[in-house]
């Protein structure tokens, strides 16, 4: 009942902010996407394809947002920002880019965001679902309810594109009145490989999905597929997607992959090229989703063969009490260490590596900041790592 309240105030907030910037998304063509698992590589590699291609394009996802080719922070911990502020940059794409082109903004959109009506009022063209995995069951309580959050950016958009190699499939496909695409490795996707071959330097499985929904979206928007081809294979990854900060006598891959399902695919991914020992650092985030946890500490045992949990976020819950509820999920033996300080963490990481083995650590990626429950702290991975070798 209180969220219910609080979302008829975020809906009054987005009809204000809507009408107070005059409805700037009339005037753009607007590309969301969501999922899971995903979101940020898929916009920035559609952002960058639009871009390659000579439109004017602009974007806003987790790692910040570009406008009219000015960078621009989004905030802490934010994927899609407030009502008033993503108003404001999409005013700002609309003024930026008068011209004679058509002008594009792909927006990152939670399932969080279309819940509490962050993104009201806002014309999408194409709307694009990744994937719908176990995330954020703190707040949606059911995959069902979460699955229907994200199903109605689609119903928003006048272009549905989805994954039908995922789960969430058979839910949605039934919708109606909608241009639909599908996209996969499936052969009876409407883009698949077969019928758009692609070259690619992104790593994994999950990622060959992710260009293909970059595809499925710029095809859908009229772009030549040269100029698609051409996009991605210059593309690369965002900031702490699959970054490897360091490639010695060991590896150091930074990635942001926080749920069950993203912590699998890095890993399976990485496992077939490392000679030795992968090394995961990684926790979970506090006051948030607590039914994942043991889910992380199964998928990453799977692959890793050692496990340094420590601290993500852990607000105001005792970060030992997370690291006891991933170590749940472990049902085999392996060298596990516990470290709540994730400097120390990262230190012991790098400290222990020997020649030809994979440290990989997730959950924070390009974030800038920790909370331990007394609000943000800085913090910088990338710093950590550097002054930890």
């Amino acid at each position: 009942m209180w969220q219910k309240t609080k979302n008829l105030y975020h809906l009054g907030i987005a009809i204000i902010s809507n009408a107070w910037f005059r409805f700037p998304s009339k005037k753009l063509t607007v590309i969301g996407v969501t999922g899971t698992d995903g979101k940020t590589t898929t916009t920035s590699l559609i952002y960058h394809i639009l871009h390659i291609a000579g439109f004017n394009a602009s974007m806003v996802s987790s790692v910040g947002a570009v406008i009219g080719g000015k960078n621009y922070d989004v905030g802490f911990h934010v994927t899609t920002p407030s009502s008033f502020s993503l108003q404001r940059f999409l005013n700002k794409a609309v003024i930026d880019g008068k011209n004679s082109k058509p002008n594009f903004l792909v927006l990152e959109t939670t399932s969080h965001a279309l819940d509490q009506y962050r993104v009201f009022g806002i014309k999408f063209d194409v709307g694009v679902l990744t994937n719908v995995t176990h995330e954020h069951l703190d707040y949606h309580k059911t995959y069902e309810n979460y699955l229907k959050a994200k199903a109605k950016l689609l119903k928003m958009s006048e272009t549905a594109v989805i994954n039908k190699d995922d789960e969430s499939y058979v839910f949605l496909n039934k919708i109606k009145n909608k241009r639909l695409i599908t996209y996969g490795l499936n052969k009876s996707a409407d883009v698949n490989p077969q019928v758009f071959p692609f070259k690619t330097d992104l790593i994994g499985e999950y990622n060959q999905y992710n260009v293909l929904a970059a595809i499925s979206v710029c095809r859908a928007l009229g772009v030549e597929d040269s100029l698609i081809r051409k996009g991605i294979e210059s593309f690369t990854a965002p900031k702490g997607r699959g970054d490897i900060v360091y490639k010695k006598d060991f590896t150091v891959m930074i990635d942001f992959a926080h749920t069950p399902n993203s912590i699998e695919q890095i890993l399976k991914a990485i496992r077939p090229n490392v000679r030795n020992k992968i090394i995961h650092v990684f926790g979970s985030a506090g006051a948030r989703d607590e039914s994942k946890r043991p889910l992380m500490g199964e998928m990453s045992s799977k692959y890793a063969d050692v496990l340094i949990l420590t601290a993500e976020d852990p607000r105001k819950e005792p970060v030992e009490k997370i690291m006891n509820e991933i170590e749940s999920g472990i049902n085999k033996k392996l060298e596990i260490l516990r470290i709540p300080d994730r400097k120390k963490a990262i230190k012991t990481a790098i400290e222990m590596a020997k020649k030809g083995d994979f440290i990989l650590i997730t959950g924070k990626s390009h974030e800038k900041s920790m909370n331990y429950g007394h609000g943000e702290v800085a913090w910088d991975e990338y710093k950590a790592v550097r002054e930890a070798l």
